[in-house]
């Protein structure tokens, strides 16, 4: 994949503002639109889509920076070409207008059925014959906030509410979190992103799942891990430790005697559920025998005793 200098095909240098950005690609967008343009209209299309597509990701703060960070090759491999035009407000540009036939040949296919996601709105084109077109409307940004998440939420689902700024306002929504949704995972609220621009659908709201630390359990895919601790001696002898469930229940758990420390003991199917609800990770307690540090006369009399028994 060839590299490509967006700051080339629009004439600008790398630490241009955004008003100098969007400047020149009006210019350049003023003579190369297909309906405009004297000569190869061909030819006029293809530059057009070119500097379209420069404007697209030097006006996105995001994309720019994404673009200046690991360039052309890594960022197109990343943003596809609809991901590129998403949000793209020409109406910001043109003053002009433009046509279904135009933007459907040289922007078709974005946000899928070839036409961006939206109702219809009309753009008028000033030019001798007052043509008048319509297209349909790009969709509006889309939101990303974060919600925290417990082990139990993740284990058995809920519902929340979760609260983000939108257009200077506080907005709350109620999301239900899925049995098996673990940190990392994105919800899709359709529709509740930022407004089109241009009249169109509104962008869509993603949860993004964030897990809050448990006091206890630690979390392993969906496996869960859980501590508990050991005299030396009830290593040799052997004993019973009970242990919390994310269920609420206490499980009585033999030890048997020779037990090595850090050795693992798998409580089935106490784990975290999968997405699809087919099965379920597991409970595992981690048995830490714990070396005294200090002895008594009588202890230490006694550990001698066993070491010259040969233990």
């Amino acid at each position: 994949m060839a590299d490509i200098d967006y700051y080339q095909i629009l004439g600008v240098s790398r630490d241009a503002t955004a008003d100098e950005i969007k400047k020149a690609y009006r210019k350049l967008a003023m003579k190369y639109h297909p309906d405009k343009a004297k000569g190869d209209k061909k030819q006029a299309e293809e530059k057009f889509k070119q500097i379209s597509e420069a404007y697209a990701v030097l006006s996105n703060p995001e994309k720019k920076k994404e673009y200046d960070e690991f360039g052309s090759q890594a960022f197109r491999s990343k943003f596809s070409q609809e991901d590129i035009f998403k949000g793209f407000d020409f109406s910001e540009v043109f003053d002009f207008g433009i046509s279904d036939n135009i933007f459907s040949r040289i922007f078709g296919g974005l946000g899928g059925g070839g036409q961006p996601r939206g109702r219809s709105r009309i753009y008028r084109y000033g030019g001798p014959e007052g043509y008048q077109g319509q297209v349909q409307a790009p969709q509006g940004q889309d939101l990303q906030v974060e919600m925290p998440i417990t082990l139990h939420e993740m284990a058995f689902g809920t519902e929340k509410l979760v609260s983000f700024s939108h257009n200077g306002q506080v907005e709350k929504i109620s999301v239900k979190i899925p049995p098996g949704s673990l940190p990392g995972k994105k919800l899709r609220l359709t529709g509740k992103g930022s407004p089109s621009p241009m009249g169109g659908q509104p962008g869509d709201l993603y949860v993004k799942l964030k897990e809050v630390e448990h006091p206890v359990f630690k979390r392993e895919g969906n496996d869960l891990f859980v501590d508990r601790r050991i005299k030396f001696t009830e290593a040799i002898l052997g004993t019973k430790v009970t242990v919390p469930t994310l269920d609420g229940k206490t499980m009585s758990l033999k030890v048997p005697p020779g037990t090595q420390s850090h050795t693992k003991m798998r409580l089935k199917n106490y784990g975290i559920p999968t997405a699809n609800g087919k099965s379920r990770g597991d409970q595992f307690v981690r048995v830490i025998v714990e070396t005294p540090t200090t002895l008594t006369k009588k202890q230490k009399a006694l550990m001698e005793e066993l070491a010259k028994e040969g233990l």
